[in-house]
């Protein structure tokens, strides 16, 4: 049986910076794949749903110079971000967090971000088999290794591995992530139960648009996001500036949501009063465009989808799990890392940069032997960021489309009275609304301090 010393699941970002840095540590380390195809690449390759925005702090916190990040990765500048609600809107010019970066952000090319960090990981000696996945992992708690336990991959192409550590990065799909840890939890537990409840299900849908460019230049720095326009937690419409005078038109919503679940319907922009059930992905963007648009251009002639872009004809669609992350049973010497572990913000659906730096985490401590301290180092690294969206996530868990209308205005009388045009402003100027939203935020950081966003924690697990 070929042994080696890290083996990695799953080669997203998450994946492939576990793989760079364990083999730069001079581990012998192998990571496995099983690719996907895309229009615009000609070979399988990692998951790479192109539905990328990179905010300026975010790159500090993959621990990235952002100079050294290729230029044809990038592909818009960004100046602010837009969020628009059913009667009101506000627009954030910085985030309001030290970086380095020195403008509000960009848009990226996912593909190619993803192959930057393969080649990475090829020149530091890592071993990647895209288009071998594994089917299962089986854990020997028992080993003699000096090292600890070790683990049996069985892989898609009849062959086993032995690995004296694994990294678990298989996305929020979490194919093998599942079945691995329930080897550590309680009888009549599943980690599915901390990572994969209905609520925090999310599919999301995107098409390539073609826009005409005097349109185009109205949103062609900006992350333009609708809140409060659809039903469902976290459930929203969003358009992505990307190369030329094309953008992506996405959304997220909610898994076996139906039209019975929704409270007042009727105040909701993209539905129909005749509707029966709700719209699929394509019937929401559809109805966005034509009431956001429609006046002045017939979508499809004027606004045509892009078919040599993205996965099938122009579209994607993809799962996102947005949970409160667990810990990893290192005793065992597994680490999960990125979207398995649930760092997917429930509030904005941002993760890449947090999946980097845990896998670059993982990765580091496993090739050289130090994984027991992985939980400890990921949450000095990434814990601000974690509590930040977990909080935000809290407060706007219920909001309806009139308290969209409130937060905006709220945040726009904050910047109007301050100056501060901010994301995270502690100006109480504004008045009791903002006195409001402020002490919500602080209260849910507050009752999830030192590290109690965590939901299963190591402790939990079972050897």
């Amino acid at each position: 049986m070929e042994r080696v010393d890290v083996a990695i699941v799953g080669g997203g970002p998450a994946g492939a910076s576990a793989a760079e840095q364990a083999a730069a540590h001079g581990a012998e380390t192998v990571l496995f794949e099983q690719g996907v195809p895309r229009e615009d690449r000609e070979e399988l390759g990692p998951d790479s749903t192109d539905a990328a925005g990179m905010l300026d702090y975010w790159i500090d916190i993959m621990g990235f110079d952002y100079r050294e990040i290729p230029d044809d990765v990038i592909l818009q500048e960004l100046e602010a971000t837009e969020f628009i609600g059913p009667n009101s809107a506000v627009e954030l010019r910085t985030t309001g967090i030290d970086a380095s970066y020195p403008k509000f952000g960009y848009t990226f090319n996912r593909a190619r971000m993803d192959d930057w960090l393969y080649d990475r990981a090829t020149e530091a000696g890592a071993d990647l088999r895209v288009g071998v996945g594994v089917k299962s992992l089986e854990t020997d708690l028992r080993a003699t290794s000096p090292q600890g336990p070790t683990h049996t991959l069985s892989l898609s192409n009849g062959d086993e591995l032995e690995a004296q550590y694994v990294v678990l990065a298989d996305g929020p799909q979490r194919r093998i992530t599942l079945e691995a840890l329930d080897q550590f939890t309680a009888p009549g537990r599943s980690v599915s139960d901390y990572l994969s409840p209905p609520e925090a299900n999310h599919i999301a849908y995107q098409e390539y648009r073609e826009f005409p460019k005097e349109l185009f230049a109205e949103f062609e720095d900006t992350l333009t996001f609708w809140w409060g326009y659809m039903p469902g937690e976290t459930a929203y419409p969003w358009v992505f500036p990307n190369d030329g005078t094309v953008a992506r038109v996405g959304l997220t919503m909610p898994i076996g949501m139906e039209l019975n679940d929704v409270d007042n319907p009727g105040s909701y922009k993209l539905l129909r009063p005749d509707d029966e059930k709700l719209p699929s992905g394509a019937e929401y963007i559809s109805r966005l465009l034509e009431q956001e648009y429609g006046d002045e251009y017939d979508i499809e002639e004027d606004i045509p989808r892009v078919e040599d872009r993205g996965k099938s004809k122009g579209t994607e669609t993809y799962p996102i799990s947005s949970t409160r992350p667990i810990e990893s049973p290192v005793g065992a010497n597994i680490a999960v890392a990125g979207g398995a572990m649930g760092t997917t913000s429930a509030f904005h659906e941002g993760g890449y940069h947090v999946a980097v730096r845990t896998g670059k985490i993982a990765g580091r401590l496993a090739g050289t032997n130090s994984l027991e301290n992985y939980n400890d180092v990921w949450k000095r690294a990434v814990g601000d960021e974690i509590l930040r969206n977990v909080a935000f996530a809290d407060i706007v868990n219920d909001y309806d489309p009139d308290d969209w209308d409130w937060a905006f205005d709220t945040i726009t009388n904050m910047q109007g009275v301050s100056g501060d045009n901010a994301l995270l402003s502690n100006r109480y100027t504004a008045g009791l609304d903002a006195v409001k939203l402020l002490t919500a935020y602080k209260r849910r950081k507050f009752g999830y301090r030192d590290g109690r966003y965590v939901q299963l924690s190591e402790a939990d697990y079972l050897y």
